[in-house]
């Protein structure tokens, strides 16, 4: 992959610029549960996912988590580079789900980039945009869902991520991504299984009627 296929305004840049972000990258292989930016004290820089999968997730006074969203091929995780956005007040947490190789732009280059390019400021600005609007979308979520219909649709998302109906995860794991207490899940599962829908066993949650789980999602 080339740097400018995470930059649709690639074109847009001035050639001395384009050249700077060439010549500033820096490949890094990163193995799963590994934690690459812990909070705003921490300034990785500005992380471009060739491959794997990367976890964004804030953590509570409690030591109770929450997963904010997830980063996939071609993605670019802007908080990792939290340095650089003043008003950002919470600390999030980027952590490898699965082995990945990624390019890191220096936060000092991108930042002096940006306050020199209007096509790169706005991109950044639009990246930002939609990180907060899935974080909203998960306040929705949290605020107005019942915790049968959030496990039923993290369930399905998490199926069609691995791409198969046999998930190989944990309660704590799930708990962890929906911000709840592991026992809340385990009744949960223990109630989608009394229905028909799943198929509990250790370590690994089979869907069995991802008709029905869609249904109680969307209900």
């Amino acid at each position: 992959m080339k740097v400018q296929d995470w930059f649709p305004i690639w074109d847009e840049l001035t050639g001395e610029h384009q050249e700077r972000i060439r010549n500033s990258l820096i490949r890094r292989r990163i193995e799963a549960g590994t934690v690459i930016h812990n909070g705003s004290a921490d300034c990785a820089g500005l992380l471009l996912v060739e491959s794997g999968r990367l976890r964004a997730y804030i953590l509570s006074d409690g030591g109770r988590e929450i997963t904010l969203y997830r980063l996939f091929d071609r993605d670019i995780c802007l908080f990792s580079a939290s340095c650089m956005l003043r008003s950002l007040q919470f600390d999030v947490t980027i952590q490898a789900e699965k082995d990945t190789e990624l390019w890191v732009i220096p936060t000092e280059i991108y930042q002096r980039i940006m306050a020199q390019s209007a096509p790169l400021s706005n991109y950044t600005n639009e990246i930002m945009a939609a990180r907060f609007s899935e974080v909203m979308w998960l306040l929705e979520q949290v605020m107005w869902k019942s915790m049968d219909r959030r496990v039923a649709g993290f369930l399905l998302e998490e199926a069609a991520i691995e791409d198969g109906n046999r998930l190989s995860i944990t309660h704590e794991a799930i708990a962890n991504h929906l911000g709840t207490h592991r026992e809340v899940v385990t009744r949960m599962l223990r109630y989608l299984q009394g229905e028909g829908l799943v198929k509990l066993s250790r370590g690994a949650v089979e869907l069995l009627d991802e008709k029905r789980l869609e249904e109680l999602s969307r209900t």
